[in-house]
């Protein structure tokens, strides 16, 4: 299995990722794991940024995904609040858009 061909840009990215991730000293869990061969080479050399983070960035990111959910899908139901226009009804600049389209982020 092949990830990176030659050693571009891609390649040289996903070089530094590994090795700012075991260098790191919030992550002392994964450089156990690589180490101990708890991680296999081949494993690690194809591991996302995701699944390398520490447990602490991992909590993180699912409470900001969390966070931005509900966001989304308060403003699908109440419309988002914008100051940018006015209504020529009732002359007010509170006004809640309302997205009709199907996509989720």
């Amino acid at each position: 299995l092949q990830v990176h061909k030659g050693t571009g840009d891609k390649y040289k990215a996903a070089l530094r990722s590994r090795v700012f991730n075991l260098r790191d000293k919030k992550n002392p869990a994964l450089r156990e794991n690589v180490l101990t061969g708890a991680v296999k080479p081949e494993k690690f050399a194809v591991m996302t940024s995701e699944e390398m983070a520490s447990d602490e960035v991992r909590q993180m990111r699912d409470k900001f995904n969390k966070a931005a959910l509900l966001e989304h899908q308060m403003s699908m139901q109440q419309g988002t609040p914008s100051g940018m226009f006015t209504c020529g009804k009732v002359w007010k600049e509170e006004l809640h858009l309302h997205s009709t389209t199907n996509t989720f982020i």
